[in-house]
């Protein structure tokens, strides 16, 4: 019996060590790439105007006013906001709390499983929380779902071994709970090119946003808050990242950016109503201190 025992034993360890084995290898975990002449680029808090309800500027531009093909299956998002970094010298003051406003807008508005959402904030938003949600998503979308990745937080720029080609590359700055960890627009790029849909909405709220281009193809819409030099900002009186007020606050969450009647209701001023570039549109207008970019590849409008 005793025999018998121990080789039970020694079975059971067996089977544990192939089951942590088989986890492992199904579970990639986040690898940080090569990189030189890295240099954080730190959005900056101003005080700004008062905060106002409403009534902005609404400019032409990315919208068509013609609603495009609607989404067909299901819809997931990946919201990340930081605004507390490792120690306290790259700390800011909002990201956390525009991902609490875009995640509000995606499930209030337009109606997205909060269950889909993986919500990733301050020091639980680490590279590895990111490219794990990144990869959760990847195994459950299908073709004709919607995705969502929506950033708050620092940017940064260097020399990075991401595959893109690039001679400068651009990068959003997580941490692994310890110190700063850059994901870089390349990486991005090739976390995103297996998935199954086209109907990828990206929004950026960082510094050198615009750098985010990789990112870019078929059916996708690239939001940013920023040029691929510029600076972000985060408004004091706003309480938030200055595109994304503008762009989900006020734009998505108020209805303001509704430019166009593309439900045919007769009606404007609905946030349910508001396509993605219609809020890009309203943001690039109002924002005085951000300057948005855009790559649209979506056929007309998209609304989530």
């Amino acid at each position: 019996m005793r025999g018998k025992s121990l080789l039970l034993v020694i079975a059971l360890g067996l089977c544990a060590l192939l089951c942590l084995s088989t986890a492992s290898a199904s579970s990639p975990e986040f690898k940080a790439l090569p990189a030189k002449e890295i240099k954080l680029v730190k959005k900056s808090v101003l005080k700004g105007p008062p905060p106002w309800a409403g009534g902005g500027k609404k400019e032409e531009g990315a919208a068509t006013g013609v609603l495009g093909e609607p989404a067909q299956g299901n819809k997931y998002a990946i919201v990340i906001g930081i605004s507390d970094y490792p120690g306290e010298e790259n700390d800011l003051k909002y990201a956390d709390d525009d991902a609490l406003a875009m995640r509000d807008v995606l499930v209030g508005v337009y109606g997205f499983p909060s269950e889909n959402i993986k919500l990733l904030l301050d020091m639980n938003a680490t590279a590895d929380a990111i490219f794990s949600a990144v990869n959760e998503i990847k195994e459950k979308e299908t073709a004709g779902d919607e995705v969502v990745f929506f950033f708050s937080g620092h940017g940064a720029r260097g020399i990075a071994a991401d595959g893109d080609g690039e001679v400068i590359d651009e990068a959003i700055v997580a941490h692994d709970g310890r110190d700063l960890v850059y994901i870089w627009d390349g990486q991005l790029a090739n976390w995103f090119s297996e998935f199954d849909t086209t109907r990828i909405v990206f929004i950026f709220d960082c510094c050198l946003a615009g750098g985010m281009t990789d990112l870019a193809a078929s059916g996708r819409i690239v939001n940013m808050a920023t040029t691929e030099r510029g600076l972000a900002y985060e408004i004091e009186s706003l309480g938030h990242g200055e595109f994304t007020y503008y762009f989900v606050v006020l734009g998505m969450g108020e209805g303001e950016a509704d430019a166009y009647d593309h439900d045919g209701d007769g009606s404007l001023g609905e946030s349910s109503d508001v396509v993605v570039e219609e809020a890009f549109d309203y943001a690039k207008a109002n924002c005085e201190n951000d300057k948005p970019t855009i790559s649209d590849n979506f056929e007309n409008d998209l609304l989530l």
